[in-house]
């Protein structure tokens, strides 16, 4: 039996395991096709990385893919599967990657950057017929069922940043998010005590599997927990799967909980959502005003988790904290230290706004794949990072994140941070999502310009109003010069907004703005 599924196979074998929107999978079936995919990875050249890439939107074959090559000592690359050939055949190279699994959605663009990467094995499911494709039914039906071996090291994740601001980084997922171990076989059972005790009711998959957060439920499969995977996010069939699996967990962004919000009320009462006991939300900052709202619909679930890729959580508060302290991020957590930084270097004490860094205590900090130089660029000093936000911190600890320091606006010789006008106006009832930015100014340098998406495009709000509005709730200087309707602001799947692209029209090509 799979070393990943034996107990749960042995236990109750034709209990539902995995379950996507076309395929449910019993124990049993997940633990002969883990074993097939896991022999016949180890049957490919893998190379000195021993690491393939996975570029395929959420699917059961993702997750297996990706739980099969952990389980014999194989690191594994999510890829964005909204990247182009060119950039997947970037991550190929800059990765060492000895195969290529795609989906139907993928598989065109999989197969020249595999060409063009020079990677020999591209494996594909339910994709049309193709010279340089091996079909994943094949490749599985021609392997061993039989148990792999487990003596190998276990290699961790290797994930790569959108490229905003350049080619894309690639950084290992840190000790925090996989444990390691000296064999494949410790590092399950590390993963066992972590969690001891799985549950019957499914953890439920919502973000996309090239993140962090998608992936980490590959912890909850290995362990006996089954799983729930949707596809692209849809505000009531996420609501109609938690009905009717009994989800118990799901980790989601601020944007699902606008979108679940914004359904017609009764739509929200149609559906049971009483199994959810955990709700992990990360990616972006909430407004206060929809986390308070999620917390009185589906009650004090909810834990917000800060932190980046590179990194793991740094900062972590559950609902009873943050209702007592709203719009913070919570305490910082072993193995990091906050230390905030004034523009002159300065330590700042409790309660004065600098830049946020943390001191990794185990020495680690952040580490690129093959970038010394952004490596070291990254850190004030080795293992003191910074994840580029502004904030402060409370006499009790607790952190609060004004801005990002990329975003910050200079304007007179005042800096403005245009999260605090954002967090204003998405509170407007006309305002569906809106972004600040700065733009020029000949005589202050810049001005910020907010860029609103109406809740409903046949009636959008007046500028005079959301001046108002915004006026009436902030200091003048805090408040958009300008206020314009688009039809989008490019806001990914996780939540985070590109602020570099939306500024980019308003200045001269020779500007560069933020990092």
């Amino acid at each position: 039996m799979s070393l990943v599924t034996s107990q749960r196979a042995h236990d109750n074998p034709d209990a539902v395991a995995l379950v996507d929107e076309r395929l449910s999978i019993s124990w049993a079936e997940l633990d002969d096709i883990l074993n097939r995919a896991a022999n016949a990875l180890l049957a490919i050249e893998l190379g000195p990385a021993r690491r393939v890439a996975i570029f395929a939107e959420n699917s059961v074959e993702t997750l297996i893919a990706h739980l099969a090559a952990t389980s014999v000592g194989v690191s594994t690359v999510p890829v964005n599967f909204h990247l182009t050939a060119a950039e997947v055949g970037y991550i190929l190279q800059n990765s060492g990657s000895a195969a290529l699994f795609v989906g139907p959605e993928t598989a065109v663009s999989g197969i020249e950057a595999a060409a063009g990467s020079g990677v020999p094995v591209v494996v594909g499911w339910r994709c049309p017929p193709a010279d340089a494709l091996t079909p994943w039914d094949e490749w599985l039906a021609k392997s061993d069922s039989g148990e792999p071996p487990t003596d190998m090291p276990p290699r961790p994740y290797l994930y790569y940043t959108s490229g905003t601001t350049g080619t894309p980084k690639g950084t290992e997922a840190p000790p925090a998010s996989f444990p390691g171990g000296a064999t494949v076989a410790e590092y399950f059972a590390r993963l066992e005590q972590q969690r001891p005790h799985p549950s019957a009711h499914p953890a439920l998959v919502v973000t996309p599997c090239y993140h962090n957060s998608a992936i980490r439920t590959l912890r909850d499969l290995a362990t006996g927990t089954p799983v729930v995977i949707l596809g692209r996010f849809d505000a009531e069939r996420t609501l109609a799967a938690i009905e009717r699996y009994r989800i118990e967990s799901v980790v989601l962004v601020p944007t699902h909980f606008q979108r679940l919000l914004a359904l017609p009320e009764e739509t929200r009462a149609a559906y049971d959502t009483s199994s959810l006991t955990h709700v992990v939300h990360t990616g972006a900052a909430c407004p206060v005003e929809v986390k308070r709202r999620m917390i009185e619909w589906w009650g004090p679930i909810l834990v917000e988790v800060y932190g980046a890729t590179e990194a793991g959580t740094t900062n972590m508060i559950t609902s009873e904290e943050w209702l007592q302290r709203p719009g913070s991020i919570g305490r910082t957590v072993p193995p990091f230290e906050l230390l905030v930084i004034g523009d002159d270097g300065e330590q700042l004490p409790a309660g004065r706004e600098g830049k946020l860094y943390f001191r990794d205590t185990t020495g680690r900090g952040i580490v690129y794949h093959n970038d010394p130089e952004r490596t070291r660029a990254a850190h004030l000093e080795p293992g003191v990072f910074t994840l580029g936000e502004v904030g402060y911190v409370d006499a009790d600890g607790y952190v609060y994140i004004t801005d990002r320091t990329s975003d910050m606006v200079v304007s007179g010789g005042v800096n403005i941070y245009p999260a605090e006008s954002e967090q204003v106006l998405v509170t407007h009832p006309k305002v569906a999502d809106v972004a600040v930015i700065g733009i020029p100014n000949s005589d202050m340098g810049e001005e910020l310009k907010a860029l609103i998406v109406a809740a409903d495009p046949a009636g959008p709000p007046d500028p005079a109003e959301l001046d108002a509005y915004c006026r009436g709730r902030l200091s003048g200087y805090k408040c958009p010069r300008s206020y314009e309707v688009v039809a989008d602001i490019g806001r990914t799947t996780m939540g985070k907004v590109n602020k570099r692209k939306l500024r980019a029209p308003y200045w001269p090509t020779t500007r560069t703005i933020g990092g």
